[in-house]
């Protein structure tokens, strides 16, 4: 399928990549012909069915896993040096956060790693724990906090070393459509004050639509795009969009999308 090319200088271009495991019962063929440049502060979303190669695609742009055909650069590198260069931050479906470690020790935690003075670690996670509303709870550990509020410290980890990529891989999928909701729409203020390139895994919809400049519908195994969509929906989203005639059309479109893959079958 040809991609369509965004408007912005490209921070990633994937070009025919291929990734396929080789297990003991036979070769599982991850992604085919993979083709998509993400342009610089795009807030792209991955949907598509479990197991279409949605999250390999962002392991592959963060380096944990390597494509067995193809090219792809990220900001003009390899994924390699890209992660050398800690070029991203990334995201994962828990917290992950350490219980014994603090919330201010967990932000800081990749910045102990790379070195940072401990003046410019205090720094940086007061600036990234106050983006994600979490400025008075530097002392509280994990267990203290509810769901949304440690994987809200997760986003702020990953934004401490100040990263121009974000990869993230189903943030909110374990949480309640309430807390889910609230968290899309603090995600989206995120992304309008910082400008990262985003790119989001998700299972849901309305969250791919109400969040995405681009949604990237995938098809089952092997994991193929089967259409790059480009949302006409303003920047500047409230929830109550998504009672609009313009959400509805895109989401329906995602919707035929994802039927459409499946028919390839």
């Amino acid at each position: 399928m040809k991609d369509t090319q965004p408007s912005s200088a490209p921070v990633i271009e994937a070009r025919d990549l291929n990734l396929t495991f080789e297990t003991a019962d036979g070769p599982i063929h991850a992604l085919r012909d993979v083709n998509l440049t993400v342009g610089r502060g795009d807030f792209v979303s991955f949907i598509g069915p479990s197991g279409c190669g949605k999250t390999t695609f962002l392991r592959v742009i963060a380096d944990l896993e390597q494509p067995s055909s193809g090219e792809i650069e990220v900001n003009g590198m390899t994924p390699d040096a890209a992660r050398r260069a800690r070029a991203y931050g990334y995201v994962f479906q828990a917290a992950g956060l350490y219980p014994w470690r603090t919330i201010a020790g967990n932000v800081k935690l990749p910045l102990e790693i790379m070195g940072y003075s401990r003046a410019e670690q205090e720094k940086r996670v007061a600036q990234v724990l106050e983006l994600v509303e979490l400025s008075g709870f530097e002392k509280k550990f994990p267990w203290q906090l509810s769901g949304g509020m440690q994987q809200r410290a997760s986003i702020a980890r990953a934004l401490a070393f100040d990263a121009e990529l974000l990869l993230m891989d189903e943030p909110f999928g374990a949480l309640d459509e309430i807390v889910r909701d609230r968290l899309n729409e603090e995600l989206l203020r995120l992304w309008a004050r910082t400008q990262k390139t985003i790119c989001f895994v998700t299972h849901s919809i309305p969250e791919a639509v109400y969040l995405s400049t681009r949604i990237v519908v995938m098809s089952p195994r092997p994991g193929r795009i089967t259409d790059v969509i480009e949302s006409p929906l303003p920047r500047e989203r409230p929830l109550d969009i998504r009672d609009t005639p313009e959400f509805i059309e895109v989401a329906h479109r995602v919707r035929e999308g994802l039927r459409e893959g499946h028919g390839d079958d």
